[in-house]
């Protein structure tokens, strides 16, 4: 029956990208904890509001702390399986992770937006003379984006059978 589950949310699908990030050391075992993933959402959802007051005064600050909202609620779905991103595999080990384990999943197409969101976070934390500013606008497309991510990640770690990566 797991394996049943597994294959419809198509965790098979992304097997082998997590066991390369695995192997490459990307990836790491921790134990599984519905807990840590609540934590890991609750920190999320804070920042979506802290985000939200700050759009139109600091759009820069809304950007980054969407960014790690969406992150974060990234990072829960793996906690909940055991998984955590390394120091050596960041951030995209965690994008590439879920984008791989839960591509074709309606609402999942979110996730093949955190890399462009990324890179934008970057450009606006280590700015050089080609960097534009962060708008208002930039502020509330990063912010829907991690909406969209906890959004998805809280239905799947509440209404589905996730468990440990085996």
């Amino acid at each position: 029956m797991k394996r049943q589950v597994e294959d419809e949310l198509g965790l098979e699908r992304g097997r082998d990208v997590i066991e390369r990030l695995l192997k490459d050391g990307e990836l790491d075992f921790v134990p599984p904890s519905f807990e840590a993933a609540d934590d890991l959402l609750s920190h999320a959802e804070a920042h979506t509001a802290l985000a939200t007051l700050g759009i139109d005064s600091d759009p820069s600050g809304a950007l980054q702390l969407s960014y790690d909202a969406a992150r974060k609620a990234s990072s829960a779905l793996l906690a909940i399986q055991g998984l955590r991103a390394t120091q050596r595999g960041g951030h995209i080990a965690a994008i590439d992770a879920v984008a791989a384990q839960f591509n074709g999943q309606p609402g999942a197409e979110v996730f093949h937006r955190l890399h462009r969101l990324r890179r934008r976070r970057n450009d606006s934390e280590y700015p050089n003379l080609n960097s534009p500013g962060v708008t208002r606008s930039d502020a509330l497309e990063a912010l829907a984006i991690a909406e969209a991510t906890i959004a998805f990640s809280r239905t799947m770690i509440n209404g589905t059978v996730l468990g440990p990566f085996v």
